[in-house]
């Protein structure tokens, strides 16, 4: 809502005319847009030239040494399901799977991922499956270290 302020007096103009006087209450964004699109083409510009490797030209072969890695995930749950990658399997199911991962890829890698309520008889079991399967690397998956601890608890937890 304008204000309406009076007019200094001033002898013949004594309360005819009256000065509206308005307060800018709006931010005007045009100039933020301008510099803001200027800095997004100078990034667009400048980041390709950040990292500039050596230009060489590579030779070809027939053969490719380099053969990429299949990496799978084995997790059994605290309910003692299995999944491998997303699909949940039972057991007899793991082997019969995972040979037919080693017969189409025969560098597989396989990650396993328990959790720590499973008991170790399971996941010795599992992890039998997967040797059957002819799979050498397996790796076991764990957290860092944290506050928890295996050894923590009651002694007589310990003696059981």
């Amino acid at each position: 809502m304008p204000k309406v302020l009076p007019v200094p007096t001033g002898g013949a103009s004594r309360g005819r005319s009256r000065r509206v006087a308005t307060t800018l209450a709006e931010i005007n964004v045009i100039p933020l847009v301008d510099v803001v699109l200027v800095l997004l083409v100078i990034f667009m510009v400048t980041a390709p030239m950040l990292y500039r490797g050596m230009d060489i030209k590579l030779p070809t072969s027939a053969s490719n040494t380099i053969k990429p890695e299949i990496r799978a995930v084995l997790t059994i749950e605290k309910d003692q399901r299995l999944y491998l990658d997303k699909d949940q399997v039972s057991v007899a199911q793991l082997e019969r799977k995972l040979r037919v991962m080693k017969e189409e890829h025969a560098d597989v890698s396989l990650y396993l991922r328990a959790d720590r309520d499973v008991p170790y008889g399971i996941v010795v079991q599992v992890m039998d499956g997967v040797k059957k399967a002819g799979i050498e690397k397996l790796g076991m998956v764990t957290d860092p270290t944290g506050t928890e601890r295996v050894s923590e608890g009651t002694p007589s937890q310990h003696n059981q």
